[in-house]
């Protein structure tokens, strides 16, 4: 169910929208988790579970990305990520669904098993993978791509920048928020005080905290930083609020002018560690925490490092009575069956070496 539709009829008619998703999804209780950090009320709400082909945060932006491509009759997707992201891997998966071409311009990264895997299934769902070693290194090739593409076929390629975290994606996490409150209202969840999720490109935070303002819900929002703060920080922050808000307000004038203050803000710089996608040990020994206590599994480039700095507060200060949500971000759906015969090598050879190369130190620890 679209909960934004619901709320605002209007927009259904004026935004562009299509069901990928398996929504609500899940809201649980970490009891373990929860007894082991000394947290009496720890929830977790599983966007893991968002789809049936692939899940995790990216797929509500999708929906209305995907939509606005289609009714723009394009005929290629072109998005952009580091070599293991899971944004380029999701919307290559749903492109796929609508028989859009995608080309997926990835940077690199530190290795880890999880980029393998996402190479894979992105290849299985026939995108075309590209391989730059910077992101100025892109810039001529992205160029040289739109021309072509506009020559062969007449129409430029529809871009997705990085995170889907453009202020018509970001709605997708406007509606998440009024999903939670339906969830509260039905007596799934209590209300939380404050949601620990990660920030990558915002979009996700953002679109949370406009939500959650929409729905009335006095519930603080704690961003955890986990890209390079050029890409995330608190001047992007309150820019994507802004820009969503007046897109939502465009298309429906009774869509509330709200305003973003300076405590809603509140984002953590602690736990991006050295550089993106290179795990650290606290984000580490918080993804083993999990898997043990509740048979859930996290990563160490994003959801890894929130619920280390979630652990951490817990040692800052006591939650005393406080409901506390988890959002998870991370894909929970298992394609190893998709990927079991794929052949590393019918990639590009620019990406054989995360296959032939050793996994970073952390990441061979954990396994």
């Amino acid at each position: 169910m679209n909960f934004l539709f619901k709320r605002f009829p209007t927009l259904e008619k004026k935004l562009p929208y299509v069901s990928l998703g398996k929504f609500p999804t899940p809201v649980i209780p970490l009891e373990q988790l929860g007894k082991d950090l000394g947290i009496c009320k720890l929830y977790l709400k599983n966007d893991g579970m968002s789809g049936s082909l692939y899940g995790g945060n990216k797929i509500r932006k999708l929906e209305y990305l995907l939509a606005d491509a289609r009714q723009k009759n394009a005929k290629e997707i072109l998005t952009f990520g580091a070599t293991g992201s899971n944004h380029a891997l999701a919307t290559a998966v749903y492109a796929k669904k609508f028989n859009l071409a995608c080309t997926c311009m990835l940077m690199s990264q530190p290795n880890a098993d999880y980029v393998a895997r996402n190479l894979k299934l992105g290849h299985v769902s026939s995108s075309r993978l590209r391989h730059y070693n910077s992101e100025k290194g892109m810039y001529i090739p992205l160029i040289g791509r739109m021309i072509q593409r506009f020559i062969t076929t007449g129409k430029f390629p529809y871009i997705i920048w990085p995170g889907g975290s453009s202020p018509l994606g970001t709605i997708g996490y406007v509606n998440a928020g009024l999903e939670l409150n339906d969830q509260i209202e039905k007596g799934l969840v209590p209300e939380p005080d404050k949601i620990y999720v990660t920030m990558g490109t915002m979009g996700t935070a953002v679109g949370l905290i406009i939500g959650l303002k929409v729905s009335g819900l006095k519930t603080h929002v704690k961003a955890i930083r986990v890209v390079e703060a050029h890409m995330g920080n608190a001047k992007k922050f309150k820019a994507l609020f802004k820009k969503t808000v007046s897109l939502l307000r465009f298309c429906d004038p009774t869509f509330p002018d709200l305003t973003l203050e300076e405590k809603d803000v509140d984002i953590n710089n602690d736990f991006f560690g050295e550089k993106y996608a290179l795990f650290s040990k606290p984000g580490m020994a918080a993804v083993k925490l999990m898997q043990k206590t509740q048979d859930i599994k996290l990563e160490g480039t994003y959801t890894g490092k929130t619920l280390a700095a979630l652990i951490q507060s817990t040692a800052l200060q006591a939650f005393g009575n406080e409901v506390i949500l988890f959002w998870n971000t991370y894909n929970a759906i298992d394609f190893s069956d998709k990927i079991s015969g794929v052949n590393y090598k019918n990639l590009p050879i620019a990406f054989h070496r995360f296959f032939e190369k050793d996994v970073q130190p952390l990441d061979k620890i954990n396994h």
